[in-house]
């Protein structure tokens, strides 16, 4: 077997799903910065934004997102593009006039 191909840092590691609120506490070699506490002791802490207790296909709930503020927001700007469009053109057909 190959030595010193394994990492030094394997550690037990706290996961905090923000969604959720649910700690893991697992091995892991991932870099952090903050530390918490897991019945009763400390642990180098990770925060992810999703894991398995609030990821829809392992819940079986959905969770809607704000998907009418993106789809207004992507509608502006479209529309913002198509008032840019015409001017673009208007300017060609002026320089190749000349």
């Amino acid at each position: 077997m190959k030595t010193d191909i394994h990492p030094t840092n394997y550690r037990l590691v706290i996961f905090h799903d923000n969604a959720s609120g649910e700690e893991f506490l697992i091995y892991s070699t991932i870099e952090t910065q903050e530390t918490g506490t897991y019945e009763g002791k400390e642990y180098p802490l990770a925060r992810v934004e999703i894991s398995s207790a609030s990821h829809p296909f392992y819940t079986g709930t959905e969770k809607r997102l704000d998907t009418a503020g993106r789809a207004e927001k992507f509608r502006a700007r479209m529309a913002k593009a198509q008032e840019a469009k015409p001017k673009k053109k208007k300017a060609k057909k002026e320089k190749d006039a000349r």
